[in-house]
């Protein structure tokens, strides 16, 4: 398997010449922007916490490696503890910047208000969430439909083959993202159409996508789902198109942004502070990932903002500053 976090640097290694790159372990959940280079604008120096989504994480630490190469006095440690976990330490003030594969939802908004923490929301990518399977797979397409038969909670379907077609006579066995990520709330939600609830039996989940791609990769007649940066390009899987009702449409970055990949395209985000964006060591990081939105989003093999998206996301960033 091609871990997704080796790609990304090897890309950044290639991008950024002789500055350094810190190329860490792929099973580590954590990173961190140090120095190299040099940079005609202010130097800063401070600390930057970032958790949150394991589906923006590649996004951001490429983020901080190229930000660390212009300004080595700031130090950006990046986790990747899911969408709602990285809420959770955000909204209780531990964190600078919450990266999140869905939008904030109201009793996340409600420990904010709690925590006295204001923020913006503001879009940094787009990303796809792709149905895998394993690379002995027959079928080439499935529909949303399906999906939901086979993973709703009071599901019993006990082999794909019950739902007919080219589907195999194989036992279903699924591997899928935990509760406390943001790509099961928005499977769920646009798929299922359950308020964060799926199967609980023949269910293999994990926070991390690796992972789950290893075991379908390893599992014959195993189905997974995880987003579309991470599948892309891994050995011993196959990407399923997938049939919202308008036929077979697979994932690519002008599907996903266009948004015919329906309903599984999304944007992806980072949640400011409206208190750290008061320290320029955060206005310059938040500054310079938008500015550079499109060359992060390359290195890290996440599909970009169009230029509409773009500037809209300027935008906002503003108002995390008011």
């Amino acid at each position: 398997m091609k871990a997704h976090r080796l790609m990304v640097a090897i890309a950044l290694c290639g991008a950024l010449g002789t500055g350094f790159v810190a190329c860490g372990d792929d099973d580590d959940d954590s990173g961190s922007a140090g120095g190299g280079g040099s940079s005609s604008q202010e130097e800063l120096s401070g600390k930057i916490a970032i958790d949150g989504s394991s589906t923006v994480q590649p996004f951001t630490e490429a983020a901080a490696e190229f930000f660390g190469e212009e300004q080595s006095g700031v130090q950006v440690t990046v986790g990747g503890a899911g969408t709602g976990d990285g809420f959770q330490r955000f909204c209780a003030g531990e964190t600078d910047i919450s990266d999140a594969s869905r939008q904030i939802e109201d009793d996340e908004k409600e420990a904010c208000d709690k925590g006295g923490v204001t923020y913006s929301e503001v879009q940094v990518a787009n990303d796809g969430i792709a149905i895998i399977v394993n690379s002995d797979f027959p079928a080439q397409c499935i529909k949303t439909s399906d999906l939901k038969r086979l993973l709703e909670p009071k599901s019993k379907i006990s082999s794909y083959s019950e739902l007919g077609g080219d589907f195999p006579d194989d036992p279903v066995s699924f591997f899928t993202p935990g509760e406390e990520s943001g790509t099961f709330d928005f499977f769920t939600d646009k798929v299922l159409e359950t308020d964060g609830e799926e199967r609980a039996d023949k269910v293999q989940k994990s926070a991390n996508d690796n992972q789950l791609i290893t075991g379908v990769s390893g599992t014959k007649g195993a189905m997974g789902y995880v987003g579309f940066s991470y599948a892309e390009g891994a050995d011993g899987i196959k990407i399923l198109e997938v049939d919202a009702g308008d036929g077979c449409v697979a994932p690519s970055k002008e599907t996903i942004q266009d948004g015919s990949y329906k309903p599984l395209s999304r944007p992806l985000f980072m949640y400011p502070s409206q208190k750290s964006m008061q320290r320029p060591e955060v206005k310059g990081f938040m500054d310079f990932t938008l500015e550079n939105a499109e060359r992060i989003a390359d290195a890290a093999k996440i599909v970009p903002m169009t230029a509409d998206q773009a500037e809209k996301a300027k935008s906002d960033l503003t108002q995390a500053e008011s």
